[in-house]
C-alpha cells in the first residue's frame, strides 16, 4: 500500500501554473492596420490561424483565377492517393482546347503530362490546363467541380461554391477571403512539395516562355506564391504568402483596381504582420507538460501533453509576458487510454486567453489489482475530508 494522503490532499486542489514571465503591467500598444484598397481582405498566421487584419472576410466574392488554388488542391490530394502521377500523359479534349482566357497553349489530341498542367495552372494560370486536369481526375469539370465543392466543406469554407475549374464568371460561383485563407492555409502545410510550384518564376511549354502572374515573387524575396486572379466582376485578386525567421503569414486581398494595387496593399498587410506581431513555438506535440497522480493504476503517475504543436501568434517583444496555465482534473483515475483527455493548457497575454488545448494522457495506464485499488479508494475516501472543496 501507497502512503501517499498528503500527496492526495495536495492533488486535490487540482490546479498548477507554469509561466513564461511576469504578466506586463499594461497591454501592447500596436498601431491600427493600414488602410487597404480592396472590397474584401485579410491577413492570417499560416501557423497559429490568428487573423492579424481583416475586412468584409466572410462576404462571397467572385474569385477569378483564385479559383485555381484549389484545382491544384485536389490534384494534390490525387497525386499523395497515388490515384494520378506526374507522369500520366493526359489527352487534351477540344473543350480544353477551346477554353478561353488566359491559356498554357495545349492542343486538342495531344497528350501533357499531369506535371506539366500543374505548372500550367499555378505558373501560366491556365484555364485550358484546368480544364484537362479536371477531366484527368474526375471524367469532366461538372464532376471536378463536385470535388471541389465537396473538399471545401471539409476545409471549412462556408462561403464557396464552385461550379467550374477555372475561375471563369459565373453567378453561382463565389468564395471569401476567410475562405481562401483556410485554403492556402492547408495546401502550405499539408502538400509543400505542390506549394514550391508556387514559388516558380516562369514556365516554358509548346515553345511559348510565360513568366509567373504573382509579380510579388521579385519585388520580396521572402514571398513564394500564391496566386493571382483578375475578371471584370472580380476586380484583381491575389492570395500571397510569405516566411521571415520561423513565421509565415497568408494575405488575401479580393476586389482592388489593378495589378499594381492588388501588390501594393499585399505588401502593406505582409509588411504590417511581420513588423508588429511574431509566432513562437512553445511546446512539441506528445511531449510531457505534467507527471501527475495516478489511481487505481499499475503506476503511480500518468504523462499528459498535446496532441499538437503548440504555436502562438502574439505582440512583437511580448513573448516574455505569457503566462501558462495547466488545470488538471483533480482525481485521475485508471484505465485510461492515450488521448484521453484529462485537463486544459491555457496560454494568457494580460487578460487575454491566446490558446488553449486539451491536456492528454501521452499513453494508456492500465488498471492495477484489486488490493492495490482498494488501497487508493481509503486514501481518497480520507483524503476527501481534507478537501475545502
Amino acid at each position: 500500500m501507497r502512503l501517499r494522503m498528503l500527496q492526495a490532499a495536495l492533488y486535490l486542489l487540482g490546479i498548477c501554473g507554469v509561466a513564461h514571465g511576469v504578466l506586463a503591467a499594461t497591454a501592447p500598444i500596436i498601431p491600427p492596420p493600414p488602410s487597404i484598397a480592396a472590397s474584401g481582405y485579410l491577413l492570417m498566421d499560416a501557423d497559429t490561424n490568428k487573423v492579424l487584419v481583416e475586412n468584409n472576410i466572410h462576404e462571397p466574392l467572385p474569385p477569378a483565377s483564385l479559383t485555381k488554388i484549389m484545382t491544384s488542391y485536389i490534384a494534390a490530394v490525387e497525386l499523395a492517393a497515388g490515384r494520378i502521377k506526374e507522369d500520366d500523359q493526359v489527352l487534351i479534349s477540344v473543350k480544353a482546347w477551346q477554353t478561353p482566357g488566359s491559356r498554357m497553349f495545349i492542343r486538342e489530341g495531344t497528350r501533357v503530362s499531369v506535371g506539366d498542367l500543374l505548372r500550367g495552372i499555378i505558373i501560366q494560370s491556365g484555364n485550358d490546363a484546368s480544364v484537362a486536369l479536371a477531366e484527368h481526375i474526375a471524367g469532366s469539370e461538372d464532376a471536378f467541380a463536385n470535388m471541389m465543392n465537396q473538399q471545401s466543406a471539409e476545409l471549412g469554407m462556408g462561403s464557396t461554391q464552385f461550379v467550374n475549374a477555372t475561375g471563369l464568371p459565373d453567378k453561382g460561383h463565389y468564395t471569401s477571403a476567410w475562405d481562401l485563407a483556410l485554403l492556402t492555409r492547408s495546401l502550405i502545410n499539408r502538400f509543400p512539395e505542390v506549394y514550391a510550384l508556387y514559388a516558380e518564376r516562369a514556365f516554358t511549354f509548346n515553345d511559348i516562355p510565360q513568366p509567373n502572374r504573382n509579380r510579388l515573387l521579385w519585388r520580396d524575396k521572402t514571398v513564394d506564391g500564391v496566386k493571382t486572379g483578375h475578371t471584370r466582376a472580380a476586380g484583381y485578386c491575389l492570395v500571397a504568402s510569405a516566411k521571415r525567421d520561423n513565421m509565415r503569414l497568408v494575405s488575401v486581398v479580393m476586389g482592388t483596381e489593378s495589378d499594381e494595387v492588388r501588390m501594393r496593399e499585399s505588401q502593406k498587410l505582409l509588411s504590417y504582420g511581420f513588423r508588429y506581431f511574431e509566432t513562437r513555438k512553445l511546446y512539441e506535440a506528445r511531449v510531457p507538460l505534467k507527471t501527475a497522480e495516478l489511481w487505481y493504476g499499475e503506476a503511480e503517475n500518468i504523462e499528459l501533453g498535446v496532441l499538437e504543436d503548440v504555436y502562438i501568434t502574439i505582440p512583437r517583444g511580448h513573448y516574455n509576458d505569457v503566462e501558462a496555465e495547466l488545470k488538471i482534473a483533480k482525481v485521475i483515475e485508471a484505465p485510461a487510454r492515450a488521448g484521453q483527455e484529462f485537463g486544459e493548457l491555457r496560454l494568457l497575454l494580460g487578460d487575454e486567453l491566446t490558446y488553449s488545448a486539451p491536456l492528454v494522457a501521452l499513453a494508456d495506464a492500465e488498471e492495477a489489482g484489486v488490493f492495490s485499488r482498494m488501497g487508493d479508494f481509503i486514501y481518497l475516501f480520507f483524503g476527501s475530508l481534507f478537501s475545502s472543496d
